[in-house]
């Protein structure tokens, strides 16, 4: 294992690392919920704003797109330019997106103004993780990504019933505003950080930046219109295929660039890559099973939205209480891997164990199932991250944090795709259509494990075309 001292260098601003914990915290814990939340806005948005279809659903999909899309550049930014100040500028970045968003009286314009906060958001995401990266390591480096894991799932599992009372109460343009305001706070927090970046003069791959950029971007919007599309659709074959084209241009960039936004002999770091698979397995194991459960027990067995809620609580609770313990069992000597092997097969059982799903199925035959597949998430959130940043280079932690929020965003959305398409192939099979009440399936609420999740098709009781 490779433990790498924290900084390559540090400059003014350092007030203790308490102080940059709580700030990569609060990011943490706010930008996951206004993912999660948006969702629940779309109807008064739409209404509001006189939009349907793919312009409404951009609200969405297009702050998903832009922040996965950027996060490894901007986790490259930050071991060029300062981590501090990548961190920084997305968290402002991120302000100005929500305020406008607030201020849209146009769909286009919120649709721009999301896209925006979304490239903000990845800017705080990888800044902020390489941050505790740089400035944490050993058994404290553990328990911070356990407090990271902890503080997402916190605001993946509370963004919709917390957006859902502001927009019912104070409407869609307060909802947007009130996080502008904490973006502020966390732009603020900055300020108290000490700056770390790799040795070195930073210089920009602008090509290799630009090929990434839209490679991923490409691939990520061909894999969300399969669900809809099917795959062997235009609208889904030819971002795909644009995307992969750039993709391996984008490898031959960096193989040939002094300074790469990705140095591909990080994929090379067999230990790094293995627990960047750790990471994708754990998000999108569960993924299924957030995205499509609620609309099953609301349409199939008639719960309502509340109680349906509820019901996946049984999933998240876990995933807020159990973190720490897992980084307190790493820190006094059981093994990750051996942490991480549990969790995987007790994520695995709990996906098998559902199996028992049937119509009328009420809460306590879902109890088991669920909270398997809740402990086994929890256990290792946020430590599978400490443990992939352990493999690695202190000036490449930038690099390597946005590497791995990638990976992990597009292993779910992937996974995601695919479920909900296996499920629209047998619904046509034995209905002949997939024209239901409820419109199956939904749009794809984040996932709590992950810090980034993909939207989908559109939310129950809601057309493609509009609320």
């Amino acid at each position: 294992m490779i433990e790498k001292p924290a900084p390559a260098s540090v400059t003014h601003g350092r007030r203790g690392p308490a102080v940059t914990l709580a700030a990569v915290l609060l990011g943490f814990l706010v930008l996951p919920m206004l993912m999660s939340g948006t969702t629940v806005a779309l109807p008064r948005i739409g209404a509001d704003l006189n939009a349907s279809g793919a312009a409404l659903q951009w609200v969405v999909v297009g702050y998903f797109l832009a922040a996965s899309s950027v996060m490894l550049v901007a986790g490259s930014l930050g071991d060029q330019f300062g981590r501090r100040r990548v961190f920084a500028t997305g968290a402002a970045i991120y302000t100005a997106g929500a305020a406008a968003s607030a201020l849209a009286t146009d769909i286009l314009l919120l649709d721009a103004a999301r896209t925006l906060s979304g490239i903000g958001a990845a800017g705080v995401m990888a800044g902020g993780g390489a941050i505790l990266g740089a400035t944490f390591s050993g058994p404290a480096r553990t328990r911070a990504f356990a407090a990271m894991g902890t503080t997402a799932g916190v605001g993946m599992a509370i963004g919709p019933t917390l957006s859902g009372t502001l927009v019912g109460s104070l409407g869609w343009r307060v909802t947007f505003a009130a996080f502008a305001a904490v973006g502020l706070l966390i732009w603020a927090g900055a300020a108290f950080m000490a700056e770390t970046r790799a040795p070195g003069k930073p210089r920009i791959d602008l090509p290799g930046a630009a090929t990434l950029i839209g490679a991923l971007a490409l691939v990520m919007f061909g894999v969300n219109q399969a669900s809809q599309a099917g795959w062997g659709s235009a609208q889904v074959l030819a971002p795909l295929t644009a995307g992969l084209v750039l993709l391996v241009t984008f490898t031959l960039i960096e193989g040939r660039s002094p300074h790469p936004v990705l140095n591909l002999g990080l994929l090379r770091n067999r230990r790094f890559m293995a627990w960047c698979l750790a990471c994708l397995f754990v998000a999108a194991g569960p993924a299924g099973v957030t995205a499509f459960l609620p609309t099953y027990l609301q349409g199939v067995n008639g719960s309502s939205a509340q109680s349906a809620g509820l019901t996946i609580l049984m999933l998240t609770a876990p995933v807020l209480l159990l973190p720490q313990a897992g980084a307190r069992l790493v820190n006094r000597g059981l093994s990750p891997r051996i942490l991480i092997t549990v969790s995987l097969l007790l994520i695995a059982t709990g996906n098998a164990w559902l199996t028992v799903l049937h119509p009328g199925i009420g809460a306590i035959r879902l109890l088991g199932p669920l909270a398997t597949i809740g402990i086994g998430m929890g256990l290792v959130i946020g430590t599978t991250d400490a443990q992939a940043m352990n493999q690695v280079e202190p000036d490449r932690i930038g690099m390597a944090t946005g590497l791995l929020n990638t990976v992990r965003a597009g292993g779910a959305t992937l996974v995601t795709t695919l479920f909900g398409t296996a499920l629209i192939n047998l619904l046509q099979a034995r209905t002949g259509t997939v024209e239901s009440p409820h419109r199956w399936p939904p749009a794809t609420s984040p996932a709590p494990t992950g810090y980034c999740a993909p939207p989908s098709s559109p939310r129950p009781g809601t057309s493609p075309h509009g609320p």
